[in-house]
């Protein structure tokens, strides 16, 4: 991996668990909020339904794989429809999504780019709002346009699509995972 993914590792193991330890007067180190993982969905259906380029789907399909594998580091998997609904022409089995889920090193790295790079793109960004958490404490981000990752340059790029990212957080409470995501460098709003 190109970028030094220790840094926000390193930040939260020496920085974020001494002070969320001391501000939720926790007495273990295994009590403080942690990320567990994150997971990132792209919904192409309409993408691949429109292939009017001249290409095959398989073709679409790759092109855009490659676009998502390079904004998340590893090879999505194919999500496919479970039954098929005519209004939408959509079939049984057929790919409609990607999904990859990140944890450990990759996460760490992922989380890096879009903290500080990818969500400071973002065309009218002023921050993310208290109701980005469900009542677990998951953070829920939608991006509507995946060129906020520089990864993809826009000179190769056809289709846009968008990302949901949700990032898991192991907490007892949903203040713990909004001070976790604060402490970490997450653009919230007060």
């Amino acid at each position: 991996m190109p970028r030094d993914y220790l840094k926000l590792e390193k930040k939260y193991k020496t920085q974020i668990v001494p002070e969320l330890k001391k501000e939720f007067h926790l007495k273990n180190e295994m009590a403080v909020p942690k990320m567990v993982k994150v997971v990132v969905n792209a919904g192409i259906g309409r993408i691949l339904m429109s292939s009017a380029q001249g290409k095959t789907r398989d073709e679409l399909l790759g092109e855009i794989k490659a676009d998502f594998s390079a904004i998340v580091g590893q090879m999505p998997l194919e999500t496919k429809a479970r039954k098929s609904i005519a209004a939408f022409k959509i079939r049984e089995g057929m790919t409609i999504g990607l999904s990859a889920t990140l944890r450990g090193k990759r996460m760490y790295d992922f989380l890096d780019r879009l903290i500080n790079v990818a969500l400071p793109r973002v065309r009218d960004f002023r921050g993310l709002n208290s109701d980005s958490f469900d009542e677990m404490g998951n953070l829920n981000i939608g991006i509507k346009d995946m060129m906020a990752f520089p990864e993809v340059p826009p000179t190769s790029t056809r289709h846009i699509f968008g990302l949901q990212i949700t990032v898991v957080v192991d907490s007892k409470s949903k203040e713990q995972a909004v001070a976790l995501c604060r402490a970490v460098g997450f653009p919230l709003k007060k």
